[in-house]
């Protein structure tokens, strides 16, 4: 069991050596990696995806459980240790959504019978109801991205998730972290989503391709956390109102919506 992350410090892009020397992430904990555009977020993400072993430009290495990960959960498809989801992800795949879910619970050697969990919590996180007959091809970006969430937190047993910058999915973050977490999964997210990014338990800021600082989010980050979550659920739902063509003209006296003070 993959009870702890370990990313030990390299270099940044000037090739001095980054301020944080190392971190560590225990099972069930959030992570956000932050930083402006160019700072070395995808960089981070794609050493930990890899299993860097000074082996990357950044000369980082991450450790699994306090050691070095083999050669075989390095390469080995079948003992991925991490999956990841990204804002571009689009499927390819000429078959429908069941049709998928199946499979992938075959290949993992898990009951084709938690293909209706993950239907469910797929549409718990899109306002866009995903049928098990719709073809892969044809789900928008939110679905597509609920859908893969979900198949990760239930069907995939790679205990570390990526999330590289989903902000613009159209999907019910919070609950989507809540439900990783749940599943024991150790959850990095890349962000410039100030929603996002305080939902973490701490987060690596980024700088000059370099793991700058860490901080670790407070109390108060917390409940300005809760508020902005309130504001996100209610901009998903003027989101759907509108797409379905609905009149949108106060939202104060709509009891559907639970407005912060």
């Amino acid at each position: 069991m993959t009870r702890k992350i370990t990313i030990l410090g390299g270099k940044d892009k000037p090739g001095g050596e980054e301020c944080v020397r190392e971190v560590c992430i225990e099972r069930g904990e959030v992570v956000g990696v932050v930083g402006p555009t160019g700072s070395g977020k995808s960089c981070l993400i794609a050493d930990i995806e890899q299993l860097a072993q000074r082996d990357t430009l950044s000369h980082r290495k991450i450790l699994i459980n306090g050691v070095e990960p083999s050669y075989e959960d390095r390469t080995n498809p079948r003992k991925k240790m991490v999956a990841q989801l990204s804002q571009n992800m689009n499927f390819l795949a000429d078959m429908s959504v069941e049709e998928f879910l199946i499979l992938h619970a075959k290949c993992r050697g898990v009951s084709p019978e938690r293909v209706d969990e993950v239907l469910e919590f797929a549409n718990k996180l899109t306002g866009e109801p995903i049928g098990r007959e719709y073809h892969l091809t044809i789900l928008s970006g939110g679905q597509s991205r609920a859908l893969m969430i979900a198949d990760v937190a239930i069907i995939s047993d790679s205990p570390i998730v990526l999330i590289d910058e989903i902000e613009n999915a159209g999907i019910r973050k919070h609950d989507a972290l809540e439900f990783l977490v749940g599943q024991g999964k150790i959850v990095f997210v890349s962000t410039h989503d100030p929603v996002l990014a305080l939902m973490t338990d701490k987060r690596i800021v980024m700088k000059n391709g370099g793991m700058q600082k860490v901080i670790y989010t407070t109390s108060k980050e917390k409940e300005v956390s809760e508020t902005s979550s309130k504001i996100d659920e209610l901009l998903l739902g003027l989101r759907e109102r509108v797409r379905h063509g609905e009149l949108v003209e106060n939202i104060h006296t709509d009891p559907r919506y639970d407005l912060p003070a």
